[in-house]
């Protein structure tokens, strides 16, 4: 009789405290910051914020137990979000601005106890910080994929007779010149390229993430020297308004342009933040190590384009995506190949081998390609190739 109760006793004691497992426990107390550098009316921010959206649902978060900021600057206003957050008793805050990432590390070495992450910043490994981590995606890859549909476009455009093969020339609005910003132009133009030979691209800078009118201004600007597809990386949709009004095909970024640009609007370079929302919240509940950096594309779910604009994109476009986008998954394609684009006509292999301000570059090429984000998360690939003009003023 004494050993039936004891077994009871003992299943019990097992079931009760699988019913009460801690992840169980966390994933009802847990607390989650977020600062946005935008709000719902920006691209950008929007994905993350769907991204958050979706992880609150497959981890089965409340509503309470995500505080969000909107609107806040790269400057001192950053620090104080993230301890505000902090203080409300957030166990993990996000931060979404390449300009918050050193009022974050700030905040990090803080609230040691508070786990950090930032989109796009390159510091958590240098920082030391075992509570401050860096992710990105290889939103590369979804640009590569996006400038193989401008490039069937513009080869459209040259063999129905409207532009010569010397009229092929992109324009493409970005933010910085930072390598984030070099990184998917030179993705965007290389998947152009690989199907339109003899396209070029010019490159202009807004000096800023999300500013309507300015976007608006330097896509209109583009249109006006010669440029028979505009694309970007800025957060607005001023650049496809612009080329709605020009009648000019563009290539978004973040969201389907087509609200805007219905006519125009091939489809959009985009991102899935929710894979890496829900992994590093799940990290925190199951007490474990969130990686310093991360950086997924394709094969996660991380990146992909927007629906096809079947009204404005060439004839056998969406077979085309479907066979680039199988390539980059499994491994048959490599964006930043070297042998597809040229310095001042050398390969990055012979600038290296010189020395001189391409050595710097050595650790990240091998195999014939650039391995981007590997290194770290945030891109690093800032090299000018053969083919762009990059205005900076």
């Amino acid at each position: 009789m004494k050993k039936v109760i004891s077994l009871v006793l003992v299943m019990l004691l097992v079931f009760g405290l699988a019913g009460c497992s801690s992840t169980d426990k966390k994933s009802s107390d847990i607390k989650v910051g977020v600062i946005y550098i935008g709000d719902e009316n920006e691209g950008y921010t929007q994905a993350h914020m769907a991204g958050i959206d979706e992880m609150a649902k497959t981890l089965d978060l409340k509503e309470d137990q995500i505080i969000e900021k909107t609107g806040i600057l790269e400057d001192e206003s950053c620090y104080d979000a993230a301890v505000d957050l902090a203080e409300q008793g957030c166990d993990i805050i996000f931060a979404n601005s390449f300009g918050h990432e050193d009022y974050i590390i700030e905040a990090a070495k803080d609230y040691p106890d508070v786990q950090f992450c930032h989109a796009t910043g390159t510091q958590a490994k240098s920082s030391g910080l075992s509570n401050m981590h860096n992710y990105f995606t290889a939103v590369y890859e979804s640009r590569y994929v996006s400038g193989v549909v401008a490039g069937l476009k513009i080869q459209e455009m040259i063999d129905n007779g409207t532009i010569t093969a010397d009229q092929a020339k992109m324009g493409y609005v970005g933010a910085y010149p930072y390598a984030e910003v070099v990184s998917g132009y030179t993705s965007f133009y290389l998947g152009a390229k690989s199907v339109c030979p003899s396209v070029t691209m010019e490159v202009q800078y807004t000096n800023s993430w999300a500013d309507m009118a300015g976007e608006k201004e330097v896509a209109s600007s583009l249109i006006a020297e010669g440029c028979v597809l505009i694309s970007q990386h800025a957060d607005t949709t001023g650049a496809p308004s612009a080329c709605e009004e020009a009648g000019v095909p563009c290539v978004g970024y973040n969201v389907d342009m087509t609200t805007v640009a219905p006519n125009e609007a091939l489809t959009s370079a985009t991102i899935n933040w929710a894979p890496y929302y829900t992994y590093a919240v799940q990290c925190v509940m199951d007490d474990k190590t969130i990686d310093t950096d991360w950086c997924k594309g394709y094969v996660d779910g991380a990146v992909g384009i927007s629906k096809l604009n079947d009204k404005a994109v060439a004839a056998g476009t969406a077979d085309k995506v479907a066979e680039v986008e199988k390539a980059i998954k499994d491994g048959s394609l490599h964006v930043f190949d070297t042998s597809k684009y040229a310095i001042g006509g050398k390969s990055i292999e012979d600038l290296i081998a010189a020395g001189g301000d391409f050595a710097k570059y050595a650790d990240y090429v091998k195999d014939g390609y650039f391995h981007e984000s590997e290194l770290i998360s945030a891109p690093a690939f800032d090299l000018r190739i053969d083919g762009i003009t990059e205005k900076t003023e």
